[in-house]
This record gives structure tokens, sequence and C-alpha cells, in this order.
């Protein structure tokens, strides 16, 4: 059942983690803001949207009207205190407690792997958008798994346990197609940096972490330690953006 591997982790107990260690990837916020076309006047929803890092940085180059929503109470706790403008709610993405066609943006970033119930989610995306504006999901397609750097390279089990809980590119698409979305279109966006410290991979801030094999986890983190004691450790960050209209 999609979704089963987030009820294995609890949020509220990695919120600090989160905070501390999970950033704003600088291409996807780039996508985000150009392609969705929103300005101050935009009213703006992000699904799963955790400590606040993507809701609050759209919220500072726009000063358009946003709402976060996410599960987790200790997550959203971090996220209020990142911005008083912004409206964070507990809730969850397959029922969305909005109007219909109020929003002028909806977007998830890396948390539809999460989602129990994809196509109750993007029904609802949907009806609270605004006709004409558009739904994004990041997320990673079976490509970008097996490619992570470092991730894949020093964690290889966490291949194929994300294989099993992320959905499909086409199938996404599809029940998109399925809700009433079209102009859909998909990109892949990536950006290279330098790891210097393990630090973030020991405090288990990435959720595939906590889903593979403790010895796994270990041998990982010591292959990583050893490289790290050497040189830094080149790293590249994917995504992709599925986009729709409604």
């Amino acid at each position: 059942m999609r979704g089963e591997h987030y009820n294995m982790i609890d949020y509220d107990k990695i919120a600090l983690e989160y905070v501390q260690h999970r950033q704003v990837h600088p291409e996807v916020l780039k996508s985000l803001f150009l392609t969705s076309g929103i300005g101050t006047i935009s009213k703006v929803l992000e699904v799963g949207c955790g400590t606040g890092n993507y809701i609050v940085a759209l919220e500072s180059l726009t000063g358009c009207s946003c709402w976060g929503i996410d599960p987790s109470e200790q997550m959203l706790s971090k996220a209020r205190k990142r911005s008083e403008r912004i409206s964070f709610q507990l809730g969850k993405a397959e029922k969305l407690d909005f109007p219909q066609n109020f929003f002028d943006f909806v977007f998830s970033a890396d948390v539809i792997h999460h989602v129990s119930n994809i196509m109750n989610y993007f029904q609802e995306a949907y009806r609270v958008l605004k006709r004409g504006r558009k739904l994004c999901t990041v997320t990673d397609s079976e490509w970008i798994i097996r490619n992570r750097q470092p991730l894949a390279v020093y964690f290889p089990e966490t291949v194929e346990a994300d294989l099993r809980r992320y959905p499909s590119i086409p199938k996404l698409k599809d029940y998109m197609k399925q809700v009433g979305f079209d102009t859909i279109t998909e990109i892949i966006v990536e950006f290279t940096y330098q790891l210097t410290d393990a630090q973030p991979y020991r405090d288990k801030a990435f959720s595939s972490l906590h889903i593979i094999p403790e010895k796994a986890f270990q041998r990982g983190i010591k292959h990583m330690k050893q490289d790290l004691n050497i040189e830094p450790i080149k790293c590249v960050s994917r995504y992709m953006l599925l986009w729709g209209t409604k």
C-alpha cells in the first residue's frame, strides 16, 4: 500500500533533523517560481510542507498568500517559527480543507511517495485549484533514484527500497489525466555541490535511511566518513517536476 513506509517513520521525532539539514533545492525553487506564474495576489498551497522550506521561500520571493499543510505537528511547529505570514495547518493530502477553486498554485515537494491514496490527492488538488492554474509534483523518477549521488553510492539498499515506495512517472501522469489535468509536462532539474560533512546522513535526515537495515546504514556511514577524510564528495541532486494544468 502506498504510504506504508510513511507510517513506519515518526516524523514528529525527526523534525529537528529536517529543519537542521534539509534545504531548498535552488533549481526546484527557480522552476516553481518561474513556471507557476504566481505573483503578489496569488494564493499558493504546499501539500506536505514539512518544516516550510519551499513555501517560505516562495512567499519571500513573491509576497503571495500562502498555506502549508502537513500531518506532523512537530514539522509544522518548526515551520511556524520561520514565518508568521504563512498559514500552517495540520492536514493530509487526501482531504484538503479548502473551498473549491481557491488556489492559483498547488504543489508538493518530495512528498508524493508518502501519500496513501494518490488519486484522492489529485482529485482534491484539482478541486481546490482555479481553472487554468497549475499543479506541480516534485518527485524522483526511477532513473534519478538509481543515480543519486551520494545516496545510492553509499547506501545502495535505498534504491530498491525507494523504487517500491515511489510511484512511477507514467503512473502519476495517468492519475493526473484521469482527474482532468491537461498540458502535462515533465522536467528534470539538477544541482551539483560538494559534501564535506556526513552529519546529515548520520542524523538520517533523508527518509529512505530509516527503512534500510541498520547494518547497511552503518556500513554506508563508515564508507562515507572514510572518503570524506580524503576529500569532499562530489554530489548531484536531481528532481523530476511534473506539471499539470486544470
